[in-house]
């Protein structure tokens, strides 16, 4: 068991606890998991979040983590989902480090002022952020709940028909020339994901979300 102190991370996980949990093992991956500090909500208050929501910030959870960058180097991301994942984020993600799969930037949607097109623009992996379905102007995408991912949304674009975003993911519209970053079906990324039981857009018939990975709300 590798989290440094087990009981206190079932019970932040339960929601019960309002103290940080860490975890490392011994090749390098640190990940910790907390609840949503004052400061952190008033950031996210009009911007990731907002009245209306479909999920209170009291369920969700600030996960930081070890991920490898394509410079090769190890980074710390912050990323916020919701508490009945939490934990499973943490595995897939020290499964991807394990393989050195890069990532190339992990912040809060907030430091994008709440934007899905800024953040994607930036190439930026991030899970929760209040608003639409992609395309839509109704209805709570999965990422208001805290239970989608969008991982390296440049490589991995969103395509439905002529459209995709972010515009400069139009160079990786080749799903067969597999290149650092990009993630295809049944691969290391893919298995990781689905065997926690989340399930990849890029499976979907239309549109094609490479990037993003949901877990059932």
């Amino acid at each position: 068991m590798w989290w440094a102190v087990p009981a206190l991370v079932g019970a932040l996980l339960a929601g019960s606890a309002t103290a940080a949990s860490a975890a490392c093992r011994t090749d390098g991956y640190r990940a910790s998991v907390r609840t949503v500090d004052a400061r952190t909500a008033a950031d996210m208050t009009g911007v990731s979040w907002k009245e209306g929501c479909p999920v209170a910030i009291a369920d969700l959870r600030r996960v930081e983590l070890t991920y490898w960058g394509f410079d090769k180097r190890r980074h710390q991301g912050e990323i916020v989902v919701h508490k009945d994942v939490a934990r499973s984020v943490v595995d897939v993600f020290h499964t991807m480090y394990q393989a050195r799969f890069p990532i190339n930037k992990m912040r809060r949607v907030d430091f994008y002022g709440g934007s899905d097109d800024a953040s994607m623009a930036d190439d930026n992996t991030s899970a929760f952020n209040c608003r639409p379905i992609t395309g839509s102007t109704a209805g709570f995408s999965v990422h208001s709940y805290g239970k989608a991912i969008d991982i390296n949304t440049v490589e991995n674009p969103y395509v439905k028909g002529g459209t995709v975003l972010p515009p400069a993911g139009s160079a990786y519209l080749d799903r067969g020339d597999v290149r650092p970053g990009m993630i295809v079906h049944g691969d290391l990324v893919w298995k990781a994901f689905t065997a926690h039981g989340f399930t990849w857009g890029g499976d979907w018939t239309s549109p094609h979300d490479y990037q993003h990975f949901e877990f059932p709300v």
